[in-house]
């Protein structure tokens, strides 16, 4: 790491990411650790300019108000105290600072250098990567999401042909979107790719299915089989690599703050599978991911392609799957996506989405009564994820992709608009 960084100790805030955020638009590196970081763990991060005592509600645990080693105060680096009425150093604040007080602290005050950019990130990783590997190999499950893809592609950087992807085609993508993986990773930047179909295997272990956890269960013990199977006919594989980023080690929670969610990314293998874990990408937030896939050279649709669930579509075709309303889904879907764009909503919109419920209602096509599936779409904004607001979509657009469901999507006579914010409702149906 040649870049100066901030460190965030956590004494009970609910912001330390807020500041963090904010410290690295400055240009400069923000890390956050637990207050009780030892002083050895201290002075082993790099180039360490400042250090920021970040207290707020939750400083109190256990019945008693959470504090840092006093020897931090003695290392002769600035520090700055916010809502920690305890702290022995000169520069104290009680609440959170303006932009300008703390970019008046970080660069004038610590004196770091503005030097946190995307293609710094990415030298440094290189080099950290080639170091910890060496000439050994990296096992990498690709699923074509943002950040797997950009791990991958920052890998392929590093180690070349000593990165061996493994993408799992289940059968529960979105349109093309295997077909898109093997086109990027294995024609255009020539990675060491093993494509998978198993689309058969997981539809047939998933027929008859419709609790929702029973699904989701069966489709990540499936993948994780399916890996474990690929990974066994390799040979001196000694790294795991894994798309873990900054938010996932965040919410599974601190000494002063709850667990969000559990952290897991590749998550279950069997013990005797024993990997080293690379995770380039673990001090980055969501949008630093997508701004070093963008200097990587990956391709805006993969770089900004929308969340998506684990379990693919199999949670957006509800109840039991079927291979017809699964097409469905997939189709109206693509349909959206594509509508989204002309008109300008896809950089707009946080999630959109459509889902087909696991029942049908009368409708008349060719001047006949039919009785098929409805489409259901979901747009929603939201800036956690803990709540969501639903997107006004112009009625002229809603029109048009209503038109082409219709008349483009097998077995489908109804479109509708979900109009439910969270709460009460969640993001996804099931």
């Amino acid at each position: 790491m040649k870049q100066d960084m901030i460190v965030i100790l956590d004494l009970g805030s609910t912001e330390n990411t807020v500041i963090a955020r904010q410290i690295r638009e400055l240009e400069v590196y923000s890390e956050i650790h637990p207050h009780d970081i030892t002083m050895e763990q201290l002075k082993a991060l790099p180039n360490v300019k400042g250090i920021i005592l970040n207290g707020g509600e939750n400083r109190v645990v256990d019945g008693m108000a959470v504090d840092v080693d006093p020897a931090v105060y003695e290392q002769g680096i600035p520090v700055l105290a916010i809502d920690h009425p305890t702290a022995k150093c000169e520069r104290r604040l009680e609440a959170m600072p303006e932009m300008a007080v703390l970019k008046d602290f970080v660069c004038n005050v610590c004196q770091a250098q503005a030097n946190w950019n995307m293609k710094n990130f990415i030298e440094d990783q290189v080099e950290l990567i080639r170091n910890q590997v060496g000439e050994r190999k990296v096992l990498l499950a690709l699923s074509g999401g943002v950040d797997s893809s950009v791990v991958a592609a920052l890998l392929i950087k590093a180690i070349g042909q000593q990165l061996i992807c493994v993408h799992v085609n289940h059968g529960l993508m979105r349109k093309n979107e295997s077909e898109s993986v093997v086109e990027v990773f294995k024609n255009q930047l020539h990675a060491n790719l093993i494509y998978v179909d198993a689309v058969e295997r997981f539809l047939g272990k998933l027929e008859g299915v419709s609790d929702p956890e029973k699904k989701r269960k069966i489709i990540g013990g499936e993948f994780i089989r399916v890996f474990e199977e690929e990974a066994r006919k390799l040979e001196g594989i000694d790294f795991l690599g894994q798309g873990t980023i900054y938010p996932d080690i965040i919410e599974s929670g601190t000494k002063t703050a709850k667990m969000v969610k559990s952290h897991h990314n590749v998550g279950g293998l069997p013990e005797d599978l024993k990997f080293e874990l690379v995770e380039p990408l673990k001090q980055l937030f969501k949008d630093e991911v997508r701004a070093c896939g963008v200097e990587l050279g990956l391709p805006p649709h993969m770089v900004y392609r929308q969340p998506f669930p684990g379990p693919g579509l199999g949670v957006r075709c509800l109840g039991a799957i079927t291979r017809d309303r699964l097409e469905a889904v997939r189709e109206s879907d693509a349909i959206l996506r594509e509508e989204f764009e002309k008109a300008g909503l896809d950089k707009q919109v946080w999630q959109y989405f459509t889902v087909v419920p696991d029942f049908k209602s009368v409708g008349v096509k060719n001047n006949a009564r039919c009785f098929d599936y409805m489409v259901i779409i979901r747009a929603i904004n939201t800036i956690d994820a803990m709540s969501a607001t639903i997107e006004r979509v112009d009625w002229d657009v809603l029109e048009r992709i209503t038109e082409r469901i219709l008349a483009e999507v097998e077995n489908v006579c109804r479109v509708c608009y979900d109009m439910s914010p969270k709460p009460p409702a969640t993001i996804e149906f099931e």
